[in-house]
């Protein structure tokens, strides 16, 4: 897949998969950032890519990321639409510090993971019902659930 990308900083490397097997590429931070205890930042990620027609680009934190940073996206992960690449749509990563103590971000440094995703749009078809058996509701695979309470939102 051939996929159009602009460094806003070109002396940082372009993403890149790590191993053979990656199916996640790494993003860089473009600007060392430190985050306050508690605070939810923006870290730039340095690239505007134009995402293929038919796909999603998944941001999602790199598993290392609490552990040796005690930084949490709070959000889980980002979706990069196929019309978010304008001159001013850099890739962001939110994050927070779950930590006591403010974190240092460093230049350069890996912060996040991209994987491009097939998506497929719906073409709604409302109907009255779906003539199925209910689950059991939120969480419930798996599991028999007796005497809920169903609420309708």
């Amino acid at each position: 897949m051939h996929v159009e990308i602009t460094r806003i900083d070109d002396s940082l490397p372009l993403p890149q998969y790590e191993s053979a097997g990656a199916v996640g590429f790494d993003l860089v931070t473009r600007v060392t950032t430190t985050v306050e205890p508690g605070a939810i930042a923006l870290i730039p990620g340095n690239v505007i890519v134009k995402v293929p027609e038919g796909h999603l680009l998944l941001i999602t934190p790199r598993s290392s990321l609490p552990r040796k940073k005690g930084l949490v996206c709070p959000h889980s992960v980002g979706i990069i639409d196929c019309d978010y690449h304008g001159d001013e749509d850099e890739i962001l990563v939110q994050v927070q510090n779950i930590t006591k103590e403010p974190v240092t971000v460093e230049r350069g440094e890996r912060i996040a993971q991209g994987l491009f995703v097939r998506v497929d749009r719906a073409d709604w078809k409302e109907v009255e019902s779906h003539a199925a058996q209910s689950r059991g509701g939120f969480g419930s695979t798996g599991s028999h659930v007796e005497n809920m309470t169903h609420v309708r939102i």
